[in-house]
């Protein structure tokens, strides 16, 4: 058999499976990207998380970070450096900190910005999974190349009106990228954020190295997951404002976030 008519065949098949491809829905790809991080029952089965790990501040300079996370929409992150310890939480109402670094001891109530990245990181589940009724909006872009590899780009109206772009993986479906805009003292402010090494951790795979920073800079932090512990007892009280702060506290001045914690699955 001459090989023509076999790379002609060949040629067609990779024609109609790219077709397939591109056809899928905005709903198709969601459930791809659910079944790829381990499936629906095994994310849902995840009532609390802590990620231990370390992230880069500038040359030479790094710090042990702390994040966890509980149903149904509590948040908690710790920076540790010189002795001193910053807190940024969120309680499913209320978002407070502690900044030791900018001199200030005693717990605050966050800004409207930060609040509202304190919201979206307390969704354990990330914006994707049950994305309906969460109120968000997604939409499928196209598919655009993300260092080398073929992604589906995925535009995501969050309930509160701000956007993320999401770049999963065509082949694993995973996130490999999100973009995103935020408005820091009332200048809009474009991320980005890499994700990478992705390990399985109980029965769910969850990246393990993260570069994140402004887009298009060079100047990116870059995180290292050293330990996830899954379901572990965390008390609410951990999420709570401290008594020290009260409601009438004046809130702080919006600050650009110290870093975009990981991807919840």
């Amino acid at each position: 058999m001459s090989p023509k008519p076999f790379i002609c065949a060949l040629a067609i098949a990779l024609v109609c499976l790219t077709a397939a491809a591109q056809d899928l829905t905005v709903d198709q790809i969601i459930a791809k990207n659910i079944e790829a991080h381990g499936g629906l029952e095994k994310i849902k089965a995840q009532k609390t998380l802590r990620f231990s790990g370390r992230m880069t501040l500038g040359p030479g300079l790094e710090a042990p970070a702390v994040m966890e996370q509980k149903r149904p929409g509590s948040f908690r992150l710790e920076i540790t450096l010189q002795g001193l310890t910053a807190v940024q939480a969120y309680d499913g109402q209320t978002g407070w900190q502690i900044n030791p670094f900018a001199g200030k001891k005693d717990p605050e109530l966050m800004g409207e910005d930060d609040l509202k990245e304190a919201q979206e990181q307390a969704d354990i589940d990330g914006p994707l999974v049950d994305y309906k009724a969460k109120g968000n909006k997604v939409e499928l872009v196209g598919r655009e190349k993300v260092e080398g590899s073929d992604t589906y780009k995925l535009k995501v109206t969050l309930k509160n009106g701000e956007v993320r772009y999401f770049y999963l993986d065509a082949d694993t479906f995973l996130e490999i990228k999100e973009e995103s805009k935020r408005m820091i003292r009332g200048t809009e402010v474009e991320g980005e954020t890499t994700f990478g090494d992705y390990k399985e951790e109980g029965g769910v795979m969850m990246p393990h190295s993260f570069e994140s920073g402004p887009k298009g800079s060079t100047q990116k932090q870059h995180i290292t997951i050293e330990k996830v512990e899954i379901n572990p007892p965390i008390e609410d009280a951990r999420f709570k404002l401290p008594a020290a702060a009260k409601p009438a506290d004046k809130k702080p001045e919006e600050k650009t976030p110290a870093t975009k914690p990981p991807v919840n699955r």
